[in-house]
């Protein structure tokens, strides 16, 4: 399941690959070992990866047509069958990177990736961040968030952003990782997007007043607040989540005892 914009000629967002390469740096510089990149498109970020760590990179995706890497051979895989096509504990590290928006299913992929790391292996997973204050505006006035619009019956261009047909704001995709098994993910940004600042200047008091009060009321009315889920629920008015165009979000499987 290729992620990216073949129509734009953006098969790789160099922003969205630095900040994974950045996040791993930072939380896992010494990861080694086998690594798997699913909607691995050119490979730019395959590429990435080789530079900075001493991994061996694997990819997959729905078609081999758009890898430039010569040695890199792609597996074939229609990713809403919900499977991957590898044994439990095959790799030390998974790239996920804006593919999630584009599938049926893609806690069914989070299971999955879940099955095939190592204990102590590591997930990356981009999507677009549909809570960013550029994309709240827009579901405001139309109802639907950034990055995602009206689908056309029958479209065949997954690829494309007209292929967006799930979006997934932080707490689920955190939510689907914990249910899997993961530990608590880890949460950045990959860049600021600049038409979510003046909102965020206008709103951003009025909004933390106002969720402070709400969160009040779940975790004392309606208990949907716990210890295992406030740090999630905590990030969702930050200021990354509310100026971040995609969110970049790093989750660890637990060392076996």
């Amino acid at each position: 399941m290729q992620t990216h914009e073949i129509k734009d000629d953006k098969l790789s967002l160099d922003a969205t690959i630095e900040a994974v390469i950045t996040t791993l740096k930072q939380k896992h510089p010494n990861i080694t070992g086998h690594h798997l990149d699913i909607g691995s498109g050119t490979g730019n970020l395959i590429r990435r990866v080789s530079q900075e760590f001493r991994v061996e990179s694997r990819a997959l995706d729905y078609t081999d047509e758009f890898m430039e890497l010569p040695h890199i051979q792609v597996d074939v895989v229609d990713l809403n069958d919900g499977r991957l096509p590898y044994p439990d504990h095959s790799f030390d590290l998974v790239t996920f990177t804006e593919v999630a928006e584009h599938l049926e299913n893609y806690r069914a992929i989070v299971r999955e990736i879940h099955r095939i790391l190592k204990p102590g292996g590591v997930v990356v997973i981009t999507t677009p961040n549909v809570l960013n204050m550029k994309s709240r505006m827009r579901f405001l006035t139309t109802g639907f968030w950034s990055m995602f619009g009206p689908l056309h019956v029958g479209e065949t261009s997954i690829e494309s952003t007209g292929g967006h047909i799930t979006p997934i704001p932080y707490p689920y995709l955190a939510h689907a990782l914990m249910n899997s098994g993961f530990s608590l993910p880890e949460l950045s940004t990959d860049k600021m997007q600049f038409p979510s600042l003046y909102w965020f200047i206008l709103l951003f008091i009025p909004i933390r007043i106002i969720a402070a009060m709400t969160w009040k009321k779940e975790r004392n009315k309606y208990k949907t607040i716990d210890q295992f889920n406030a740090p999630i629920v905590r990030e969702i008015n930050t200021p990354a989540m509310l100026l971040g165009r995609s969110i970049v979000v790093i989750a660890m499987k637990p060392a076996e005892e």
